[in-house]
């Protein structure tokens, strides 16, 4: 146990020093979704916004795990993190391991994103022939900037137009 945990932090320490790119949004979107929630955010979900745009302005790499309890709010502060990356011009992808997480998903963070104006898609193995292509063709021509959808984000097929942000829902 000690020693996974001391390879893990040797692998931490040496991603931090990795460079990236600086995602640093106006937080236009961030105070429109804010003052559109229809609650109020806990303390817990405050500091980890926080820190995750903190890591996101930041020139290193991010890689973070968010932990919580069904329920708890993780997607709503995903939706932050994947508006200040939208802000600054970049895509995101977020992956549910299944179709219907995915369509959960997708189903929440439309819920707030048609509140500001933001269009957003999905992407799994049941999109098929022309909606498919018509999907692939606004995530590589950038039409898209928001996608949800499970394992087939990452095949072949799929291009982005300028992804900075994805986030694995494990």
């Amino acid at each position: 146990l000690l020693a996974h945990q001391l390879s893990l932090a040797l692998l931490r320490k040496k991603h931090k020093t990795l460079k990236g790119k600086i995602i640093a949004g106006d937080k236009h979107l961030q105070k429109m979704l804010f003052s559109n929630l229809p609650f109020t955010l806990t303390t817990s979900q405050i500091d980890a916004i926080k820190e995750i745009l903190e890591d996101m302005h930041s020139p290193y790499r991010m890689l973070r795990l968010l932990q919580g309890d069904v329920g708890s709010g993780k997607t709503i502060v995903a939706l932050f993190a994947m508006l200040n990356a939208v802000e600054a011009g970049f895509q995101t992808a977020l992956m549910a391991p299944t179709e219907i997480l995915a369509r959960q998903h997708y189903k929440t963070i439309a819920n707030f994103t048609r509140q500001i104006g933001i269009n957003i898609a999905i992407l799994t193995g049941r999109e098929k022939g022309k909606a498919r292509e018509e999907i692939l063709a606004k995530l590589k021509d950038g039409t898209s900037k928001i996608i949800i959808g499970t394992h087939a984000l990452f095949q072949d097929d799929v291009a982005f137009s300028k992804l900075g942000l994805a986030i694995i829902d494990e």
